[in-house]
C-alpha cells in the first residue's frame, strides 16, 4: 500500500476572522464530536474520558468567553453505522473536529464522509482523530484523518517479541476476527513471529457470531492443537476473544493466551481471564507523572481504571483545545494545526499526554507511540515486568 502523502501545509498568518471562529460574537459553547461504540463495552472509558476531559477544561480555561461540550454520537462499533454518525457531525456546523472512531472499520467508513471537499456536502471537511484505529488502511484514509494510536504495524511486532523471546515459544495459532482490526494484527504477527524465527501453525478467520455458539471455533482450534501449538493468539475484542479462550482451555489447551489492544476488556472477565497478555499503548500503571495524575483523577470520577480508549481519547480532546486556543474554531485552520503537531521545522511541539508524545507524521500517524506489554492479574492488566 502507497501511503497517502500530505503536504505540510505553508504556515502562514491567519486572518482575524479564523482566529476569532466562525462568530467571533458568539457565546454558543465550542462542540467537539465523539464518535464511537459510546453504548458498548469498549467504548465506555472513551465516552467517560471526554466528559472528564471537557470539565477540567471548561473549571480551567477560556476560550474567548466560550466553553466547550461534547456532540456524542454513537456508533455501535458498525461501520455501516459510523457512516450517518459522520455525517450528522459533519453537517453540524457547531462541531470543530471530531474524535472518533474507535473500531477501525468505523473509522475507515467514516473517513470518507470527514475528508469529502466542499462541493459533495454543504458543510466544509472535518478533522477527526481516532483514539484507538490501528489497522495500517487508516494511515491512507485521508488528510483530514488522524489518530493518536499505534497501528498495528507496530502491535503486531510487540506481540510476536513477546511470544517468541519473553515466554520462548515457537508454534502459534493465531485466530482473528475477519474486519480490518483482526487482519491487521494476524498479518503482522504472523510477518514478526516468522522473521523471529517462529512457526505460524494455524491462522484461522471468525466472526462474533461465530463464538456464540460454544463450538464454532473448536475445529479451528482442534487443528491447531495437533499441529502442536504452543501459544493462542487471538486478534479480536474482549467479549468474542474470551470466548474463544474458554473454548481453548476446555480443549485442553493450557500454554499462554496473547492478544493486541481490542482484547483489552478481557481483565474484566474473571478468573478466566488470569495470565492473558495484552499488547496496549496505555496501561493504568504507567509510570509517567501525567499518566498517574489522570488515572487518579479517573478513579476518583468514576471509581474504575480507565484502559487506552479512555486515555487516548483524554490526549486528542485536550489537543483539540489547544488547536482551539491557538487558531480559533475554524475547521481548516484545526485540521493545519493538527497537521504540524510534531513535525521538525513546522514550530509545533510535540502533544506531551497522558498516554505519551503525540507527533503526527505527514499521514497523521504517530510512529513514535510506545507499545506495551501488560498482564492480567487479579482483574486489572498491569505491565509485564
Amino acid at each position: 500500500m502507497t501511503p497517502l502523502l500530505r503536504p505540510i501545509p505553508r504556515w502562514i498568518a491567519l486572518p482575524l476572522v479564523l482566529l476569532a471562529g466562525c462568530d467571533a460574537a458568539s457565546s454558543e459553547p465550542i462542540a467537539i464530536g465523539v464518535a464511537g461504540p459510546l453504548s458498548l463495552a469498549n467504548g465506555r472509558s472513551m465516552k467517560l474520558a471526554a466528559e472528564m476531559a471537557v470539565a477540567e477544561l471548561n473549571a480551567g480555561a477560556d476560550f474567548d468567553g466560550r466553553k466547550l461540550k461534547l456532540e456524542l454520537r454513537d456508533d455501535e462499533g458498525s461501520k455501516e453505522k459510523a457512516i450517518p454518525v459522520a455525517g450528522f457531525l459533519r453537517d453540524s456546523t457547531a462541531v470543530v473536529a471530531v474524535i472518533g472512531h474507535v473500531n477501525s472499520a468505523a473509522t475507515l467508513a467514516a473517513a470518507k464522509i470527514y475528508n469529502e471537499e466542499e462541493g459533495a456536502h454543504d458543510s466544509s471537511p472535518v478533522a477527526q482523530i481516532s483514539p484507538a484505529s490501528s489497522s495500517p488502511l487508516v494511515t491512507a484514509a485521508g488528510d483530514w484523518t488522524f489518530r493518536v494510536c499505534p497501528s498495528d504495524l507496530r502491535h503486531g511486532p510487540v506481540v510476536a517479541q513477546h511470544a517468541y523471546a519473553r515466554l520462548g515459544k515457537r508454534r502459534a495459532a493465531v485466530l482473528y476476527t475477519n474486519d480490518e482490526y483482526g487482519r491487521g494484527v494476524a498479518a503482522t504477527f504472523a510477518d514478526a513471529f516468522r522473521t523471529a524465527g517462529g512457526s505460524v501453525v494455524a491462522q484461522d478467520p471468525y466472526l462474533p457470531a461465530t463464538v456464540e455458539d460454544a463450538t464454532g471455533v473448536d475445529p479451528y482450534l482442534q487443528r491447531a492443537l495437533r499441529s502442536g501449538m504452543d501459544a493462542l493468539v487471538i486478534a479480536g475484542q474482549a467479549d468474542a476473544g474470551i470466548k474463544v479462550v474458554r473454548e481453548a482451555r476446555r480443549l485442553g489447551f493450557t500454554g499462554p493466551v496473547v492478544g493486541a489492544d481490542g482484547m483489552t476488556g478481557v481483565k474484566d472477565a474473571g478468573a478466566d481471564a488470569e495470565g492473558i497478555y495484552v499488547s496496549s499503548a496505555f496501561l493504568p500503571d504507567r509510570s509517567s507523572e501525567a499518566a498517574q495524575a489522570f488515572v487518579r483523577a479517573y478513579r476518583q470520577r468514576y471509581n474504575e481504571d480507565p484502559d487506552h480508549r479512555g486515555a487516548m481519547t483524554y490526549d486528542a480532546v485536550k489537543l483539540v483545545a489547544q488547536a482551539i486556543r491557538e487558531v480559533g474554531t475554524d475547521r481548516r485552520a484545526i485540521r493545519d494545526y493538527l497537521a504540524r503537531v510534531g513535525v521538525e521545522g513546522s514550530g509545533v511541539a510535540p502533544y506531551e499526554g497522558v498516554s505519551g508524545r503525540i507527533a503526527f507524521d505527514r499521514n497523521g500517524d504517530v510512529p513514535g507511540k510506545e507499545v506495551a506489554m501488560g498482564v492480567v492479574r487479579g482483574g486489572k492488566l498491569v505491565t509485564v515486568r
